[in-house]
């Protein structure tokens, strides 16, 4: 088959990750890949190498000075649909990993990774129109399909993210690595995913605040958070409060993602409070490198993570959570066994079914909503 996947940015977000890893499994598997991609700014290159067996196709995306959220929005999907339409006809399957990018590609299937609520009435309505108008929808996660179901009365196909487990086993064992963090950062608590309301930072500070009474030599380290959206409120909001408490507080920004295997392993913990999330690949990511996760107490990751990390649901909680894992001894290895459950030649697999499923439906083909190639039991449906 020649595939067509494309999404929104060149940047290491959750869906272009997933993008790229899902491209390069399949390819291995034998399909002809290509990855379209809009490239912010001149920013032709994604934020690693990409498997030479991928075809990568940039659309080039200039920077508009002042450029509300809106108008970016519309640009965006302007763009890569004038792109892609000249090339669409030569792919037997066109999927995407986006609101913005299944805007610009219908007809398309869809992974719906997470749902969320916008203002901006460009966004909402991008939002809305690539749940409800694609040919057949994918969701990461059992819980994600199930508020697919529950607000739509669609029916997506759950296929679970992979993980690159042995990449962070790697980092774990990468003692040069590590002490190059450990000598930059001292002990720190990570957070991954950037400054924005979804990724729950002002809780994670606020909850730090506590643990730092308790635990002054204690760090907390955000890396990452490229985004279209525009978060500046937010993040001035972040910084004030950080002021205001006297957080001891280390922001990277964007990372060589090299160096994130022995960044991630080195950490104490890793703080994942999202307020939302579609599977939760940075804190498999740090199970596999033996780290403990403090996790938003969230269905989608009490199906995917079982009781492999700490649940929290508010400030206090997390901060108890977090000072717990800190204080106690952490065995690593039901989190990485349970990463490594998780592999991309299966959610390549899984995924090749899909799509040949939906081209012909034979009588004694696979349920077409059970493709995941892994457990049911893990899939079933919640709500």
């Amino acid at each position: 088959m020649r595939i067509a996947l494309l999404t929104y940015s060149t940047k290491p977000r959750g869906g272009v990750v997933h993008t790229l890893a899902l491209a390069e499994a399949l390819a291995a598997l034998g399909e002809e890949v290509h990855v379209w991609t809009l490239a912010r700014g001149g920013d032709t290159t994604f934020f690693r190498p990409v498997a030479p067996a991928v075809s990568v196709h940039p659309v080039p995306f200039p920077d508009v000075a002042d450029e509300d959220v809106g108008t970016r929005i519309v640009r965006s999907i302007a763009a890569l649909r004038t792109a892609f339409e000249a090339a669409r006809d030569v792919y037997d399957v066109v999927h995407a990993q986006d609101c913005i990018s299944a805007n610009a590609a219908m007809p398309c299937i869809r992974t719906i990774h997470h749902l969320d609520t916008f203002t901006t009435p460009e966004l909402a309505a991008c939002h809305e129109r690539a749940v409800v108008e694609p040919t057949d929808r994918i969701c990461v996660s059992a819980a994600v399909a199930a508020e697919v179901e529950a607000g739509w009365g669609l029916t997506p196909t759950v296929i679970p993210n992979g993980v690159d487990a042995h990449r962070f086993v790697a980092g774990a064992r990468d003692v040069a690595g590590r002490e190059t963090w450990r000598r930059r950062l001292g002990t720190y608590v990570l957070a991954l995913g950037g400054i924005e309301p979804r990724k729950g930072s002002i809780d994670l500070l606020e909850a730090m605040a506590l643990v730092q009474q308790e635990r002054p030599g204690t760090r907390l380290v955000l890396a990452g958070g490229e985004t279209l959206f525009d978060y500046r409120d937010y993040r001035r909001a972040f910084e004030s409060r950080a002021a205001e408490l006297g957080v001891d507080l280390e922001v990277l920004g964007g990372i060589d993602d090299a160096a994130l295997p022995t960044l991630v392993a080195e950490a104490s913990a890793l703080g994942f409070v999202s307020t939302k999330e579609g599977f939760g690949l940075a804190a498999m990511e740090a199970l596999a490198a033996g780290v403990p996760v403090v996790a938003r107490d969230l269905p989608v990751l009490r199906e995917v993570f079982g009781s492999t990390v700490t649940y929290a649901r508010d400030v206090p909680s997390i901060a108890q959570a977090l000072d717990g894992v800190l204080g106690g001894t952490h065995d690593p290895g039901p989190g990485r066994a349970l990463a490594a459950t998780y592999s991309w030649t299966a959610a390549a697999t899984a995924h090749q079914r899909f799509y040949a499923g939906r081209r012909e439906r034979l009588p004694n083909s696979p349920d077409p909503n059970v493709l995941s190639g892994f457990d049911s039991s893990a899939q079933t449906r919640k709500g």
